[in-house]
């Protein structure tokens, strides 16, 4: 994996998935560790983010790097017309590895290939999100102990939620059968249910929540997303779907735990929080870990 750029999650193989979320485990496990003295981690963040862009911040410090680079436009050579182009090339001679979130579905894999240094995809668009597909299989597999065999449950904004798209995707290497929440017009885009059928794994689409509860031993709860609809009014129509409330968890499986990739707005009650299969806040936490093992694998520190 060293020097080589994180894009896609359809970057990494089966292996090197698992392998990074043994060396998130031992970042979990000793988190402090001094691997990045005199390198420089240039963290590009082309629109808002609170978790991943601070989760990549902490990590990096916690092994002793330094970073550079903007949280908004405001203020860059950007806001004054500059290309991306322009400013990868730039950036790249100033560090050692971009991490870069974009609103421009296609940007991530652009900026790789014009940046002579490794690129990590902290979300492009409505196209992926792998590094928080990587914090969404470790908080996965800590919970249930395994990848494998598990049904797992997506509800919400499936047509332009980046973390869903990704993590179908990785979850299509493994033996998982998916249950796919939404209203009829935020339905998983084909390309992505394409990737189950040439796994030759099941999922059912369904438009209510409380049918698969039950049978369900992760729920992906997501949020929908306004920033990504072109029509204001389409998406009032669908804004509140659904929302998740502590009763509806009554007949859920004892393993069954609730993920979130965050902000939630509207569609977890907070009176899930105390539940102990509420994982998000966790899961949150474990982005530290596997950002560190993903800087650290592809600098090739690990």
């Amino acid at each position: 994996m060293k020097n080589k750029s994180l894009v896609s999650i359809n970057d990494f193989s089966r292996d090197e998935m698992i392998q990074i979320l043994d060396i998130a485990e031992d970042f979990e496990r000793q988190p402090h560790q001094n691997l990045l003295q005199g390198r420089v981690i240039a963290s590009l963040f082309f629109e808002p983010s609170t978790r991943t862009r601070l989760s990549f911040e902490s990590a990096i410090h916690q092994l002793g790097g330094t970073v550079i680079g903007f949280s908004s436009t405001a203020g860059t050579s950007v806001q004054k017309g500059e290309s991306l182009k322009d400013t990868i090339t730039m950036v790249a001679s100033y560090s050692d590895l971009i991490v870069m979130r974009n609103p421009i579905d296609g940007s991530a894999r652009y900026a790789s290939e014009v940046s002579k240094v490794p690129i990590i995809n902290a979300g492009d668009g409505a196209n992926q999100h792998p590094t928080q597909c990587m914090l969404d299989l470790y908080s996965i597999r800590k919970t249930q102990g395994t990848l494998e065999n598990l049904e797992v449950t997506f509800v919400g904004d499936l047509k332009y939620g980046r973390t869903v798209h990704s993590l179908v995707t990785a979850l299509s290497k493994f033996n998982t059968k998916f249950n796919l929440v939404s209203p009829v017009e935020l339905k998983l885009p084909s390309a992505y249910k394409r990737y189950i059928k040439e796994a030759k794994l099941e999922y059912n689409q369904y438009t209510e929540l409380n049918e698969v509860i039950p049978q369900s031993d992760i729920i992906y709860m997501t949020r929908v997303q306004r920033e990504r609809f072109p029509d204001p009014i389409e998406y009032e129509k669908v804004k509140n779907s659904y929302l998740l409330k502590n009763s509806m968890l009554e007949k859920a499986k004892q393993n069954c735990r609730i993920l979130h990739p965050l902000p939630r707005v509207n569609e977890i009650s907070t009176d899930v929080d105390d539940n102990p299969m509420a994982y998000y806040f966790q899961q949150a936490q474990n982005g530290v870990y596997v950002r560190q093992a993903l800087i650290a694998a592809i600098l090739g520190l690990k």
